[in-house]
């Protein structure tokens, strides 16, 4: 095993496990709109970038890609659950199949924001896909499909990131808690 970054205190999930679960990910989805014309997925931007590449070029069903990118208001110790959109879909989603792909569900408040948003939009249908769940997880937001259950700590790698660091990172890590607090 390589040589750990000094901001990491361990590897929550490997590479491996990690390839292997979008591969399953993939293969429900393509089971549930096998038949379907076409299924538009929604990456959200920076942190989802790398699974929606994954999990899309795992993907059998005819399907697009587009990306929306949220912020959220508040500093990063206190949320308040306000978020705003900073970058929008390029087409309509009316009548579409659509798959809103976010890296990790948190508090929830992001993605009720997204669903309702979108669910606005009058898609055909609107699914939610995640690959990764914190325990804090909130809200009563539906949740599709999910690739693993995270316990409450930082965590970087795999489009996480924090302060833009660590996001390239091919497995996911817990941060140390002496680089956040």
């Amino acid at each position: 095993m390589t040589d750990l970054h000094p901001d990491i205190k361990r590897i929550l999930i490997t590479e491996d496990e990690i390839q292997k679960r979008v591969a399953e990910l993939a293969a429900e989805i393509d089971r549930d709109y096998q038949g379907a014309d076409l299924v538009v997925l929604i990456g959200i931007l920076k942190g989802a970038f790398i699974f929606t590449a994954d999990i899309s070029r795992k993907m059998t069903v005819p399907h697009t890609v587009d990306f929306m990118s949220i912020s959220s208001y508040g500093d990063q110790a206190v949320f308040d659950g306000a978020v705003r959109l900073i970058l929008d879909l390029r087409k309509p989603i009316a009548d579409q199949h659509v798959i809103v792909v976010e890296d990790i569900v948190d508090t929830g408040h992001t993605m009720d924001y997204l669903y309702q948003t979108l669910q606005g939009r009058h898609p055909a249908s609107l699914k939610t896909c995640t690959l990764f769940k914190k325990e804090r997880n909130s809200l009563e937001v539906p949740l599709d499909y999910v690739g693993f259950d995270l316990p409450d700590v930082w965590v970087v790698g795999y489009g996480l990131d924090y302060a833009d660091k660590h996001r390239t990172l091919p497995y996911i890590a817990e941060l140390k808690k002496e680089v956040y607090s």
